[in-house]
């Protein structure tokens, strides 16, 4: 993988974290911070584009929506004139070897039917000013803590904008701003291998602490986010809900969840719900960990910072997204139809995640390909415990700029053995995520999950 001399110096920084320490290195030099919003983005990636002139220079992202777009609505495509550069297919696919990852190529071998179609690379990613602000302060205080798996000394913005190591990438990812408070309405589908699917409906919320401003790692109480989550049909699991605590620091206390069962009419707890037990109505295609692409405890994995390269990657997927492309149109057997699809070129960070030697996951390896631009993990490859590519997952994105915020609107995870694929976010046929919902913490006892459950 080639990495130029700026990334090998980052890794030697500090790829692994301080043996028995409990810690990594402090933070970046105040030097190093002051190239944020210089040389570098506000949130650390390169701002100049490459040298073949195939990634463009980031001027900013999207700072303003299209014209005509009203909040609530779904969104304009700010790049709906763009034409395709040229399409990767099964016959073409080996010219483009060096910018697809192992699981894409996996992908041409087993679907005919696959494509990707390439379009002009556009740096939409955006984030608010104060995210940005944050993040500068962030990178000479924020520090990794209890061997990865928490962080101290950090508020509001990407903790780690000049990671120094895998922890920090994954770290980015996870605290990357999605908006304080987030109400959405979507729908799943694990279509069998002939493309026949039955649709799970479920109602999420999101309330994030970690971003509401005056907030810090320290005064949180160590919750990260309330999320809960309603399943609304089909029938036979309507009313089951799951309720979930995420911590800032996994190591002082895991996540704490809960779910609702209509049948029993009891709250329980549900430990279970973290690493590789099986996703909600998921038909197993995919884990708990799996959710926002990675989430969670990091500690059965060894993590390494490769490096950074050029992808093709599922990137302003407007298309996708939009309320004018309804659910059977996207999907088809094996994977989602390539006509509503589309990849550009962006450079990634890759992570490898190695399952430590006595954990248990049924994953032995995973390989993360992580945004520069927003800290959005946009790939994954997935191994299986003899070490052979198991699964390919990718989300595509956007920039939602009312926010603004640059964030996956599918999420599918393939099953390259079964020929079996899950795809989770779709909201085309029902409503925009919404950005402006109120809650408080008070909504996400687990005393309130009996009624949420019947209402």
């Amino acid at each position: 993988m080639k990495m130029n001399r700026k990334h090998a110096l980052a890794l030697a920084a500090g790829a692994v974290l301080a043996a028995g320490t409990g810690m990594v290195q402090a933070a970046v030099s105040a030097e190093e911070a002051a190239k944020l919003g210089r040389e570098l983005t506000p949130v650390g990636a390169e701002k100049a584009g490459n040298a073949a002139g195939t990634i463009p220079a980031w001027d900013g992202g999207i700072t303003r929506p299209p014209a005509g777009f009203r909040v609530g609505t779904f969104h304009i495509d700010p790049y709906a004139a763009d034409k395709p550069l040229y399409s990767v297919t099964r016959a073409n696919q080996a010219q483009y070897a060096n910018v697809l990852s192992p699981g894409q190529k996996a992908m041409f071998a087993k679907y005919p039917t696959f494509r990707m179609d390439v379009y002009p690379t556009r740096r939409s990613a955006s984030f608010p000013q104060r995210t940005y602000e944050f993040t500068k302060r962030n990178a000479t205080q924020c520090k990794l803590v209890s061997n990865g798996e928490g962080v101290q000394n950090c508020a509001e913005g990407i903790p780690f904008p000049i990671p120094q190591n895998a922890y920090e990438v994954i770290w980015n990812h996870k605290l990357k701003y999605k908006g304080l408070s987030v109400l959405s309405y979507s729908n799943q589908a694990a279509p069998t291998a002939n493309g026949n699917f039955t649709l799970t409906k479920v109602r999420e919320e999101l309330l994030g602490l970690y971003y509401k401003p005056g907030n810090t790692s320290e005064n949180i109480n160590n919750i990260l986010l309330y999320f809960k989550q309603e399943v609304l049909g089909p029938a036979r699991l309507a009313g089951q809900v799951l309720l979930v605590h995420e911590t800032l620091n996994a190591a002082a206390a895991p996540r704490q969840a809960w779910v609702y069962n209509p049948g029993q009419r009891r709250v329980r707890r549900a430990p279970n719900v973290a690493y590789d037990n099986p996703g909600t109505a998921s038909d197993g295609l995919r884990t708990n960990d799996m959710t926002d692409m990675f989430n969670g405890a990091m500690d059965r994995f060894n993590w390494e910072l490769v490096g950074k390269k050029e992808m093709l990657v599922p990137y302003n997927a407007y298309k996708a997204h939009s309320d004018k492309t309804k659910v059977a149109d996207l999907i088809r057997p094996g994977h989602l139809n390539p006509d509503h699809m589309r990849y550009e070129l962006h450079r990634v960070w890759v992570v490898e995640a190695k399952l430590k030697e006595g954990m248990r996951h049924i994953n032995s390896r995973r390989t993360f390909y992580v945004d520069e631009d927003s800290w959005q993990i946009m790939l994954i490859d997935h191994y299986d415990g003899q070490g052979n590519l198991w699964r390919y997952s990718d989300a595509p994105s956007v920039n939602y700029y009312e926010v603004p915020t640059f964030w996956s609107t599918l999420e599918t995870h393939h099953d390259l053995k079964s020929g079996r694929y899950i795809t989770m976010l779709l909201d085309n046929e029902d409503k925009v995520r919404d950005f402006g919902y109120q809650s408080t913490p008070a909504n996400y006892s687990p005393q309130n999950l009996r009624t949420a459950g019947v209402r």
